[in-house]
């Protein structure tokens, strides 16, 4: 009989796993060997656990397959955690092997002993404690099941011992993917088209769940005239050839997004978890689609909430709807967005002589010159920003990141996962100065495993989106400056091309040459601190923490910061 630690690998062979991202440890031994001797299996080789969960996660994001990660006991369980939040909470299948403490040592207080059950339960949708291997495989195939079902992580909790005791059974099982087709009822449907059909202002919000769904959305705008508002992770599914398009609201969005909203009589969400009530509007019904019933209303109040697939309820909906809606809203809504399309376009321009490098511009030439069907993975914080409002999608291109669990640190580890999964696809990683040097060793993950991944760091010494949360409550910033090396000369000591970029006359020359490299490559830029980010509605709290910030700026001898974010943001206020 083989070991578990065998069968384990085994069953994931069967299930077309061909990697596996970790660092090893003695508790994890039995499983690690099980690999070499398998010879099938890569084990992908990290510097830290944390970024093993987010590259399974960056994988599994791009394949919507079953992505897998393995952790030793004790501290490399926790570092395993904010990668498999990240994981959990984007709704990604991925398996973690936790490896745990001698069987007769649990409960003792033994050397790295800590409760991986309990540890995992909040960043999982199932986390078992293997104590004997009768237990196995069956435990290994309901985790299996659970994380591709469910969409979200399993995780098996593994003593040493276990994973190198003989199996009591060899049984390898494939798991397979269901696809079901959800449609609401009949009377439900009826009791939707009768509101629609009745409403003159309707706003589609379209969230991550109108993935493959894009013609019957696009189909379902046009029968309503409905202009279309995307959240962050619906951006790469929808706004592409997408003639109702009106961009994106929330914190990260555009003027028109949030107009499109507050100007609604009905907003009509979409596969969206769009966590913000602030930008419902408070005067329209809400209707919400949704696979997932316990979703329906959780972040606004609904008149008719939808049990569906996006696709096949727009498919049962679209005969209902009598589609002689007036065409004002959409009218109104798309010429708002042009006019803010264009002023968002006019930031993106090259700074002055010597001057730091607008970030806007820095993507906008990002976006013109990066692949078709290149993977962006921006950084949480301002890349985020910078990503959603100059970054073209367009049906090939992906985007992926830590949008739902917000972690710093996402962008580069993330590429580890999808560069790995797609050797031959551009994957570019806009980090963050903070993000990147926060797990600064992946850089040498990418070398030492040989992936192309193109990084392009902002590199404005600070923590830039904390110090703009800091300017809109009111406080002087304070404990976000950044102390940074010249990150293109740490790539070129870690085995990374490097190119440093410090004025706009140089930013397209060193970009083109660094997505054109054959290898990793890595771009810095010196980009502006001062720039603002320019929420779509400011409120008066925001305003008065703004002012709040400048008379206490002033106050405490730092006028001169005043004086470089006017300048700065001058042509966003005119």
């Amino acid at each position: 009989m083989p070991t578990v630690a065998e069968n384990i690998v085994a069953t994931l062979r069967a299930n077309d796993v061909t990697r596996v991202y970790g660092l090893p440890g003695d508790s994890l031994n039995g499983f690690t060997d099980a690999l070499r001797k398998d010879g099938t299996i890569r084990w992908e080789h990290v510097r830290h656990e944390e970024a093993a969960a987010f590259a399974a996660s960056g994988e599994a994001g791009l394949t919507g397959e079953l992505a897998v990660c393995a952790g030793s006991c004790g501290p490399g369980n926790l570092h395993l955690v904010n990668g498999l939040y990240d994981a959990n909470r984007s709704r990604v299948p991925v398996l973690a092997i936790a490896a745990h403490i001698p069987t007769a040592e649990i409960g003792t207080g033994y050397f790295q002993e800590t409760h991986p059950q309990e540890l995992f339960r909040e960043c999982s949708v199932y986390v078992e404690y293997v104590a004997d291997p009768v237990q196995m495989p069956r435990l290994l195939e309901i985790a299996m099941r659970e994380a591709v079902e469910k969409r979200g992580v399993a995780v098996l909790v593994i003593p040493g011992d276990v994973l190198l005791a003989e199996a009591k059974s060899d049984r390898v099982t494939r798991v397979e993917r269901t696809e079901p087709r959800v449609v609401p009822s009949d009377a439900e449907l009826q009791r939707t088209a009768d509101l629609l059909n009745g409403a003159d202002k309707i706003t589609i919000l379209a969230g991550a769940g109108v993935a493959g769904a894009h013609d019957e959305v696009v189909a379902l705008a046009e029968r309503l005239q409905a202009p279309i508002v995307h959240a962050m992770r619906g951006k790469e599914y929808i706004e592409y050839d997408n003639p109702y398009d009106v961009g994106m609201t929330g914190l990260l969005g555009f003027s028109s997004g949030y107009r499109a909203m507050e100007d609604a009589d009905v907003v009509l969400m979409l596969g969206t978890d769009f966590p913000y009530p602030q930008f419902f509007p408070e005067h329209a019904k809400h209707v919400q689609v949704d696979i997932r019933g316990s979703q329906l209303g959780r972040r606004h109040p609904v008149d008719i909430g939808l049990v569906g697939t996006v696709k096949d309820t727009a498919l049962a909906l679209i005969p209902l709807l009598t589609g002689s809606h007036p065409t004002k809203h959409l009218e109104d809504s798309l010429k708002h967005y042009r006019k803010t399309r264009e002023k968002l376009d006019d930031l993106a321009v090259p700074a002055g002589r010597k001057k730091p490098l607008h970030p806007q511009y820095v993507t906008r030439v990002l976006d013109r010159i990066a692949a078709e069907d290149a993977v962006f993975i921006p950084d949480v914080g301002s890349p985020v920003v910078w990503a959603s409002r100059y970054l073209t999608m367009n049906g090939q291109r992906r985007l992926i990141g830590s949008f739902w669990h917000g972690s710093m640190a996402n962008a580069v580890s993330q590429a580890i996962g999808a560069q790995t999964a797609f050797p031959d696809r551009q994957v570019i990683a806009m980090a963050g100065d903070g993000g990147l040097t926060m797990l600064l060793g992946e850089l040498v993950t990418i070398v030492q495993n040989k992936l192309p991944v193109k990084i392009v760091v902002f590199d404005n010494s600070s923590l830039n989106f904390v110090e703009l949360e800091m300017k809109a409550a009111g406080f002087v910033n304070y404990g976000t400056e950044l102390q940074n090396p010249d990150f293109a000369a740490v790539a070129e000591a870690i085995g990374i091309k490097g190119f440093r970029v410090d004025v706009s006359d140089d930013l397209e020359d060193a970009m083109a040459a660094a997505l054109a490299h054959d290898g990793p490559a890595l771009v810095s830029v010196r980009a502006n601190r001062q720039e603002l980010s320019m929420p779509p509605a400011v409120t008066l709290e925001q305003a008065k923490g703004f002012t709040l910030y400048a008379i206490r700026t002033v106050l405490s001898g730092r006028g001169d910061e005043l004086l470089d974010l006017a300048s700065t943001n001058a042509r966003q206020l005119l």
